[in-house]
């Protein structure tokens, strides 16, 4: 059975503003107010786990612990079916430069890979989330949100972040980087894992 929340207070273990602004929206209804890890001074615990969920329960358990407050986490990326499940937890890393993120250069590492392993076509791949919502106590729950898809190049697209541009959702011919952003929001594989979250701790 899963445990429901009942506070009116939760601490987002994020120091992104756009990630703030999401999930206050969507909690709002339940007169939650969500304050950030920021707000509350806290560093970014180190992620050392190899899966979605390992690093989620790091930050969601630290933030939750360090403040005495319910934590909510999320950690996410893109997983290529070719590669092993590659870039996955190390989606951010792999477009890490001396100046910053530098996603064509991760998309194009990425699809060098596939062409150097002669992977098949349709070269499978799913954007996955999975959200931690942890309590001072040490219990936690967690929810797994997945977009299912191919990997595409050259990659498409203005729109979104990351490897939007390469990747082309299951059912549609456009990518990620070419959708209606809020259309994208819709079916992305935050919204599912918050779907899930929202149904089992919170309604």
């Amino acid at each position: 059975m899963q445990r429901k929340f009942d506070g009116d207070q939760l601490v987002l273990a994020s120091h992104n503003k756009g990630k703030l602004r999401e999930i206050s929206a969507l909690l709002a209804p339940f007169g939650i107010h969500v304050s950030s890890a920021a707000e509350h001074g806290l560093e970014e615990p180190e992620e050392t786990e190899d899966t979605f969920a390992g690093n989620a329960r790091i930050k969601a358990h630290y933030a939750a612990k360090e403040t005495g407050l319910p934590a909510l986490s999320d950690d996410s990326g893109i997983a290529v079916e070719a590669l092993n499940g590659a870039p996955g937890v190390y989606t951010a890393d792999w477009a890490e430069t001396p100046n910053g993120r530098d996603f064509p250069m991760a998309m194009e590492k990425t699809w060098k890979l596939l062409e150097e392993k002669n992977a098949p076509f349709p070269r499978k791949a799913a954007f996955v989330c999975t959200l931690c919502l942890a309590w001072p106590d040490g219990h936690d729950e967690l929810f797994e949100g997945r977009v299912e898809g191919q990997v595409i190049w050259p990659a498409r697209g203005e729109h979104g972040f990351g490897y939007d541009p390469m990747f082309v959702p299951e059912g549609f011919d456009i990518t990620f980087g070419e959708m209606d952003q809020d259309k994208k929001q819709e079916m992305s594989h935050r919204a599912d894992a918050f779907a899930k979250l929202v149904k089992g701790c919170f309604e």
